[in-house]
């Protein structure tokens, strides 16, 4: 048993662990589990590069962060997921920086928002919840196999994904009907995306393996977490299963939340 509990801190989990020399990209990190993932991370001395959609404010976040930890090292760059080129152009820009990379959270994402179709004319929660991480990883890949050769210590990818794959029931993903207004259904179409990353860093962690990368690719659920992700006036109703299920469950705050670095 690990001692630790669906109480315990990200702080807490992590201590002991010293991340000097290691980057990691977060995305979504200016709210919630992305910026106390992106404080965690830094006080335990990895470089972290914030990928955020809002630069003014990733840059208060930045600010918190080095009052809290004055040698943290702590960046950001512009990264709209739901735009295929937005994901190309970070990737270049990350690419041309010459650093390496040793950690993935691929942690943004939107909750149960009316439909709409993104830049690229997809749904706009599977393409930023999904697609844009996937392409993501997909660009990232051969920075992060470098990096894992390099530094002789295994790399990581984590989809952060939610138990709200299961409102998909057992139809799984429509491909066919992903943007097809006249039957979205925004709680469903939010469990398709989930269940994307799960299935997402399944094949992955399956294809590391068989090629003998040093690299391990996980999704997870953070469990249910007080954060602005969910907004009522634009998401509607919780659907009843979820209510059933967390309602015999005690909300996490946002320090209760991951295990990523363990």
């Amino acid at each position: 048993m690990s001692g630790f509990s669906s109480t315990s801190t990200a702080e807490e989990v992590t201590q002991g662990i010293h991340g000097t020399g290691l980057t990691a990209i977060v995305t979504g990190t200016t709210h919630g589990i992305g910026t106390e993932t992106a404080r965690v991370l830094a006080l335990r001395g990895v470089h972290v590069i914030m990928a955020v959609r809002n630069t003014i404010a990733a840059k208060t976040v930045q600010e918190t962060i080095l009052e809290e930890i004055p040698t943290a090292k702590v960046d950001f760059m512009e990264l709209d997921l739901s735009s295929m080129a937005s994901v190309r152009k970070f990737a270049s820009e990350f690419q041309s920086s010459g650093l390496p990379l040793n950690i993935l959270i691929n942690n943004a994402g939107i909750l149960a928002t009316p439909f709409t179709l993104s830049k690229d004319n997809i749904e706009l929660q599977f393409a930023t919840n999904y697609l844009g991480h996937f392409l993501l990883t997909n660009l990232l890949l051969d920075i992060m196999k470098k990096s894992a050769s390099a530094s002789k210590q295994e790399g990581r990818i984590i989809n952060v994904t939610s138990g709200g794959h299961r409102y998909t029931y057992s139809e799984g993903i429509i491909f066919d009907k992903i943007n097809d207004e006249s039957s979205y259904e925004n709680w469903r179409a939010y469990g398709q995306s989930k269940l994307a990353n799960i299935l997402h860093a399944n094949e992955l962690a399956m294809r590391l393996k068989e090629d003998g990368v040093n690299i391990t690719a996980n999704s997870l659920h953070p469990g249910a977490i007080i954060t602005n992700i969910y907004k009522p006036e634009i998401s509607g109703s919780v659907p009843t299963e979820l209510m059933n299920k967390f309602g015999k469950m005690v909300m996490k705050n946002i320090q209760q939340l991951l295990q990523i670095s363990s």
